[in-house]
Formats: structure tokens, sequence, C-alpha cells
């Protein structure tokens, strides 16, 4: 007779003994916003990890621009490959912490979930677009789309997910003022779980950036020559593995860059916790400093390729060319369904109806009979916007203004 699977009891007394002191424990979490009875055997963090990967909003991440539009091949990232490997990483990292790894992969899960298509160009052009109306951040997009926007449950809006998980799209935004921090405000340091995923973010696109742009022919292993942090990575690799070129080279230096800032970041955290004497999740949210991040040495080493990539990449001919197509679809899809609303599918435009005065976010308890906050126009169609794939997103316009396109 096998053993039963282990209770939710069996896990808050395995984190007790395995998490460090200042590791967050699901069962000191501050809840979630609807009343939910706990689950014989996940806790809310695995619970909240299983909601985000279900969502329809994590299945589209497939279908949305990293760095490239994604119909350039099937070989360069998009949001989900590009998530998939910061949570793996981030899991990595919480491991070695003695973090809570269930916390840290839902935070790295969720945490490309708002953003537009077409990139950061999507998120400047809805940004734009409802300058008057509150502007568009992708990570307060991401809240209020597990908050509101996700149908799934039948009791509540939302994914209804944990504060911890939902306070991450707020750290991340870095907009204390924002309506959608004011519940989190007063709680100091974001945890250590959602500041390992941001840095881990970081390192992952540098990597990750740079070999989609070289697979892609938009730099070559000759320009890389110039940064400092790429050279050294080389020169790492020649050292355990003479005698490589092309593209095995290439793959062993973009695998030896994230070991070697995964690496720093680990040893770097873990003095800057030792050196603050850190013991507690209080004593986290207390930091007067940061407590994860890189040495000296190595944000000196990211910030040089950070700023290869920026001139070299993001402003490459083809990048531009297809950033600027994603800013006129989306401009123009905008001006349209605002001036013609009735194109909106009938859930947006039941989130309007009646409600056409709102700017922001709505006040709390106004909802449909399906649950869906009411919104003004604007932000209905930037909600519905900004949760369309780049396809999608092509196809509409194709759809409004070259129907012929269509036959």
């Amino acid at each position: 007779m096998s053993d039963p699977p282990p209770s939710a009891a069996d896990w808050s007394q395995h984190e007790d003994c395995w998490l460090a002191p200042y590791a967050m424990r699901a069962a000191l979490s501050a809840g979630r916003r609807h009343q939910e009875p706990d689950h014989p055997f996940r806790t809310l963090y695995q619970r909240d990890r299983e909601r985000i990967v279900h969502c329809t909003a994590f299945r589209r991440l497939t279908g949305k621009t990293q760095v490239l539009v994604a119909s350039v091949n099937d070989h360069h990232r998009t949001r989900l490959t590009h998530t998939l490997e910061v949570t793996q990483v981030a899991r990595t990292a919480a491991r070695r912490l003695r973090l809570n790894e269930d916390l840290t992969e839902a935070i790295a899960l969720a945490h490309d979930i708002g953003h537009p298509p077409f990139g950061h160009a999507g998120e400047d052009a809805l940004d734009a677009c409802l300058k008057d109306y509150g502007g568009f951040d992708h990570n307060l997009f991401g809240l209020r789309r597990v908050d509101v926007l996700e149908e799934r449950y039948p009791d509540f809006p939302g994914l209804n997910l944990s504060a911890e998980v939902r306070e991450a799209f707020v750290a991340h935004a870095g907009r204390p003022d924002a309506p959608e921090a004011a519940e989190f405000a007063g709680r100091g340091r974001p945890l250590l779980e959602a500041h390992v995923v941001d840095e881990v973010d970081s390192l992952a696109y540098d990597a990750h950036d740079t070999d989609d742009a070289l697979g892609l022919g938009f730099i070559t292993l000759e320009e890389l020559g110039g940064v400092e942090l790429w050279v050294r990575t080389g020169e790492r690799v020649a050292r355990h593995t003479p005698g490589l070129s092309g593209h095995p080279f290439r793959t062993a230096v973009v695998r030896e860059l994230l070991a070697w800032q995964v690496t720093d970041l680990l040893e770097e955290t873990a003095r800057r916790l030792a050196d603050a004497r850190v013991r507690s999740v209080a004593d986290v949210r207390a930091a007067k400093e940061p407590l994860v991040g890189f040495s000296p040495e190595v944000r000196r080493l990211k910030a040089g390729l950070e700023q290869f990539l920026r001139e070299r990449v993001y402003r490459h001919h083809r990048v531009l060319r297809m950033t600027a197509n994603g800013t006129r679809i989306l401009g123009a899809l905008f001006a349209e369904y605002v001036r013609a609303p009735e194109l909106l599918p009938e859930k947006h435009l039941r989130r309007w109806a009646g409600a056409d005065a709102v700017i922001g976010p709505p006040p709390p308890g106004w909802v449909t009979a399906n649950r869906q906050p009411l919104a003004g126009l604007e932000r209905v169609v930037g909600d519905y916007l900004a949760g369309m794939t780049d396809r999608f997103a092509q196809a509409e316009y194709r759809r409004l203004f070259l129907p012929s396109a269509e036959v």
C-alpha cells in the first residue's frame, strides 16, 4: 500500500525545516482577496503556480514578441520561452538561497503575463493611446489581468492569487504612486523571491537577446569582440573547451554567460544577506539597501553588453521596421475601437456599458453580472488590445482596414 500524498500541513512543516529564516512561508501569507478553503495537499503558492500556467494570458505568451516579432522564424525566443527560461533559472537560484521555490516559480511564470503584442514598442504605443486615462504599464496590466480579467472561476473574478504574487507585479512596476500600489504601501522592500525573479529576468535578457541577435544575423561574433563581458566569457570557454568556433562557440559562450551571471548573483546576494545580518522576512522588508544583486564588476560588465544591445540590436533597422509596424497597428486599432465600440467583442462591451465616464481603475465593487469590472471605453479598448497576440492584432488590422486581404 502506497503512502498518502503530502498534506498542506506536511508542506508547511517542510518549509519550516528547509527554508532560510528570511524566506517567505506559505503559512505566513497575507492570503487571497476572496476567501477559499485550503487545498488538502497543495500550498497556496503551489496553487498560484498552477492557476497561472492554466490561464489564457499565459498561453498567449507563445504568440507575443520578446524582441522580434514572432513570425521572423521558429527559433528565436517568444515571451513564453523567455518566461520558462527565467522560471527555470529563478527556481535554481531560490533553491540555492533556500528561498520559497514555489513562490519564486509563481512570480516568474507571471512576470511577463501583462505584456502587450509587439514587445516594448507595443507597450509604448498603448501608453501613448492611454496617456489621458492613466497610461499603460505591462506590470500593472498583468495585475489587473490576474485580478479581474481572467474568467476561470464562478465564485470570483480573476485568478484570486496570493497577496505575495500580486505584490510582485507592483514591485516590478516601480510606480508607488499608482492606484494599484496603494494596497501594498508601507510593506517595505519586496520579498527576496520577487527580487530574485527581477534580477534573473535581467541576466536572461542579456544572454538570450545576444543569442537571438546572432542567430538572426543582426550582429556578428566579430562585432561582439568589442564587448568586454562577451570577450571575457569567451576566454573562459576557451580555457575549458579549446578549439571551438562558429555556432558551437556561440552556444558555449551564451551558456557560460548565464552560468557566470547566476553564480555571481548567488555569491553577491549571500554576501549581502550575511553582511546585513538578515534573519527574517521583517529584516528583508526593513533593509536599507537591496539584498539581491550582482557584484560591482559584473554590474559594470552587464552595463557594457546592454549598451551594445541598445545600439546594435534594439535599434537595428529590421527591429525598428517591425516595431514601427506594431505601433501603427495598435494605434489604428485603438482609434477605430474607440470610434466604433460596437466592433468590440461582447464581453468587452459589457465592461464598458453604463460606465463610459470611468477613467483609470474602476471603483471597488463595480462589476457586471459576470463579475467583470466596469471601466471607461478607452481602458476597455486598451485592455482588449493588450491581451492580443502579435498574430491576432495583425489579423484584426487586416480585417478592419484591408478587408480584401482576407478574401
